[in-house]
């Protein structure tokens, strides 16, 4: 079937089609919601000046600039991380409120700013506001406002939309590690900010003017290209539903979120210390740029094959393999001694990485539904960027106490563990209380 919109003509198919992949068939034109994935993976690979892999290539000229210690400019990351935890609730109710493609007009000419801030910061308090600009709209609310986009306009391909996303994240980490470092060496840390954030602007507004739209019901259309609703919401709207105002107050809400914190809390603090801890073990700086091509390499798979094995077998299964190759990372970065070992942990790393971004893209549209996704989904990742923003702080600890970050890498590997202990303690869902017994199709059988 086909629905006529603004002038294009759209493939859609029957929900329950027993062939998913018919709307891509030969004389069907694509559903617009790819053009919104596009668009999202363009915005997530311009947040990178704002995320741990960019910042990370900075963190020593910003210190033999400013004269911050270590530890100093890790509790500053904390402190702005934890600024980025806070915005990002805000942004994502804003989202639900407004929409997405207001919110990543404003937020994105907001990054820019952050950006010429860093470049032009004379004091520790100016460079605080501009850092704390820069990872609360780089990290957190582009990113939120991303996920968002696309869990409204994909349901039954949700994991595989969000994979087609993410990889404008993993071209961000492939691509701004090294430029930066060029910059740096070549004009400056300072400029090197100034000319990233014009690249951020350039890239985020057009895109978000142009191209954006917040819901496929604004278009006339529904989620994935179908000639009608979900399935699922269809059934809410029979039965009749209610938001169940109790979901902040679950265990089950709170033992997922605190578990889906653990990559964010271990992956940060190894990148953040990326630079220093190659150098402990003998090994370049430029080596330690340069390796996040492997790791976006191996992220991209893994994002592409997790994303559609998720559609198959909902989150949780996914997700506990990301925390048993998190463990493994941990293992072999304090086993580190060679360049060959260190293109092995950031293979690893990737592959954690890559399934966990679809995971938390995923996870919260699959149990908690589209209506109102940016409150649930937005307290979630404010859990996780504060624990982003603590994992850094106890390493350099750590670090400054040994003087080695052996024994604190050590310690993290008990979290991947507890992990997924509280996974399989956790039984997410019941945010709509329905009126009659119809299947809660958002949940996996």
């Amino acid at each position: 079937m086909k629905v006529a919109t603004r002038g294009l003509e759209i493939a859609t198919q029957p929900e329950n089609s027993s062939k998913p992949g018919d709307a891509g068939k030969p004389g069907r034109r694509i559903f617009y919601g790819w053009f919104i994935v596009g668009a999202a993976g363009l915005v997530v690979f311009s947040s990178g000046p704002g995320q741990s892999y960019v910042f990370s290539i900075f963190i020593d000229s910003i210190i033999e600039d400013t004269g911050l210690s270590r530890p100093g400019i890790s509790a500053l990351y904390m402190a702005s991380t934890g600024m980025s935890a806070v915005l990002v609730a805000i942004v994502s109710r804003l989202a639900d409120r407004h929409g997405p493609r207001v919110m990543l007009v404003a937020v994105g000419l907001g990054f820019g700013a952050a950006c010429f801030g860093m470049a032009t910061a004379t004091n520790i308090l100016l460079f605080y506001i501009a850092f704390a600009s820069l990872r609360a709209l780089g990290q957190g609310s582009l990113n939120i406002n991303s996920i968002l986009l696309v869990n409204q306009w994909f349901v039954s391909r949700r994991g595989r939309a969000i994979a087609m996303m993410g990889l404008g994240a993993v071209m961000s980490s492939a691509i701004f590690p090294p430029f930066a470092r060029y910059l740096i060496v070549n004009i400056g840390w300072r400029e090197a900010y100034g000319v990233i954030g014009v690249v951020a602007i350039v890239l985020i507004i057009p895109v978000a003017l142009l191209v954006v739209r917040n819901r496929p019901e604004d278009m006339g259309l529904f989620p994935d290209g179908r000639s009608e609703p979900p399935l699922s919401e269809t059934r809410q709207a029979q039965a009749g539903f209610r938001r169940d105002t109790r979901v902040f107050s679950s265990i089950n809400f709170w033992l997922l979120a605190l578990s889906l914190g653990t990559p964010g809390l271990v992956s940060t603090a190894l990148v953040f210390h990326q630079t220093s801890i190659f150098e402990e073990k003998g090994l370049s700086a430029t080596l330690a740029a340069g390796v996040f091509v492997v790791y976006a390499g191996s992220s991209a798979v893994s994002s592409l094959l997790a994303g559609f094995v998720v559609d198959r077998t909902g989150p949780k299964a996914l997700y506990a393999f990301s925390m048993v190759s998190l463990l493994v990372a941990l293992v072999l970065v304090v086993a580190v001694d060679s360049v060959f070992m260190a293109v092995v942990y950031v293979l690893v790393m990737g592959v954690a990485g890559g399934a966990h971004h679809i995971v938390q893209g995923v996870i919260w549209a699959h149990y908690y539904g589209r209506h109102g996704l940016g409150r649930v989904q937005g307290s979630a990742m404010t859990i996780n960027f504060c624990a982003s923003a603590v994992g850094p702080l106890p390493l350099a600890i750590f670090h400054d106490l040994t003087g080695s970050y052996t024994v604190g890498m050590v310690v993290m590997m008990a979290l991947p563990v507890l992990s997924v202990l509280a996974l399989i303690k956790a039984r997410p869902g019941g945010t709509y209380r329905l009126q009659q017994s119809w299947p809660k199709t958002d949940q996996p059988s």
